[in-house]
């Protein structure tokens, strides 16, 4: 068993299981402690000098549409601190991957994305695609997202927070994970389709919350919330076979959450094990329950993440993944429903920097 710190494994010939440690100091919720969260980081910062130019990388769809004015703002601060600002806009899903492509990038520059989660990880997938060396160029994030959880889990609490840390020069590495999956959701399948997740990976009963909450933009981050409700509700059965290492398990399953950050959604703390520069990334493997266990394990989650002593939820960590279904069954990649099993994972440690 492992610690949510150290991340070993007494029993080589199982997949390396979380033993999380409560937190005796916290008071209990419903007579459980949280959990004794992960560092987020577990290497040192990396010194370095304000970028001479940044391509600041705007979703304008982003949250409420507030993308294009925080963006603005954004590119005001950084010009004040002399630096030079190439605007670039996408027009629609899948066009910041397009733009960062085209993109040529000096070692002093870098690579700004305002958005979420998803344009974050757009724009990483982009560069993955076209570099073979990502060691030299930085990226930033200034949130416009509706969950934000990347920059929640980076502690980013402002455009003006955001600009500080890019001028300040200094990162820290990050882990991505090479996915490889089947474009288009079940009913509209295209072919293979391969992106770079910094921040989760959700199938079963998370991607069916997602999808219907993504029916419901208007209402804000409390969609996450009503949406994970009417997918508790409907409680459909799902089949796989995951693979963790080379492990097999094969069972009738809830939920995976397949986490590099500890937050997700409308910031819950879905991998409170979860640290962004481990070299492994966290699967949360919620196991078929009925619809009042769910509800248990969700009341749990929304109470600081105690959902992990759930006696249905078992957590582990990982370098490679697979997941086969009988049927194609939707993914979720950092915040997108843009996909379908079979998927494929396979942890890159430490691949990008960070401004932190």
């Amino acid at each position: 068993m492992a610690s949510a710190d150290d991340g070993t494994s007494k029993d080589s010939k199982s997949p390396l299981e979380i033993d999380f440690q409560p937190d005796k100091d916290s008071k209990k919720r419903k007579g459980i402690h949280k959990p004794i969260p992960a560092k987020i980081f577990t290497q040192q910062v990396i010194q370095g000098d304000k970028p001479s130019k940044v391509f600041l990388l705007v979703n304008p769809y982003s949250g409420k549409k507030k993308g294009l004015n925080i963006a603005k703002d954004a590119k005001h601060l950084l010009e004040q601190s002399d630096i030079e600002v190439e605007t670039h806009v996408s027009e629609h899903s899948g066009h910041l991957i397009e733009i960062t492509k085209s993109l040529i990038v000096k070692p002093e520059e870098a690579i700004v994305v305002v958005g979420g989660d998803g344009s974050l990880s757009e724009t990483i997938s982009g560069w993955m695609m076209k570099s073979e060396d990502n060691s030299k160029i930085r990226f930033g994030l200034v949130p416009a997202g509706t969950g934000n959880s990347q920059a929640n889990d980076l502690g980013i609490s402002s455009t003006e927070d955001a600009v500080s840390r890019i001028t300040n020069g200094n990162s820290q590495c990050i882990d991505l994970a090479r996915v490889e999956l089947t474009e288009g959701l079940p009913g509209e399948t295209k072919g293979s389709i391969t992106r770079f997740s910094h921040n989760l990976v959700t199938w079963g009963l998370g991607v069916d919350s997602t999808i219907k909450a993504e029916k419901m933009r208007w209402m804000g981050s409390i969609r996450y919330d009503i949406g994970i409700l009417m997918a508790i509700m409907a409680n459909n059965r799902r089949h796989a076979s995951l693979y963790l290492d080379g492990h097999k398990m094969e069972d009738d399953y809830t939920l995976f959450l397949v986490q590099n950050s500890q937050t997700g959604g409308s910031l819950l703390p879905l991998a409170p094990g979860a640290s962004l520069d481990d070299g492994l990334m966290d699967i949360g493997i919620l196991k078929k329950m009925t619809r009042r266990g769910i509800l248990k394990a969700f009341g749990l989650l929304k109470k600081e993440g105690r959902h992990v002593f759930h006696p249905r939820v078992a957590y582990h960590r990982f370098k490679q993944l697979r997941i086969e279904t009988p049927e194609p069954t939707a993914i979720n990649i950092d915040g997108e429903n843009i996909g379908s099993t079979p998927l494929t994972m396979e942890v890159l440690p430490s691949e990008i920097k960070i401004f932190h």
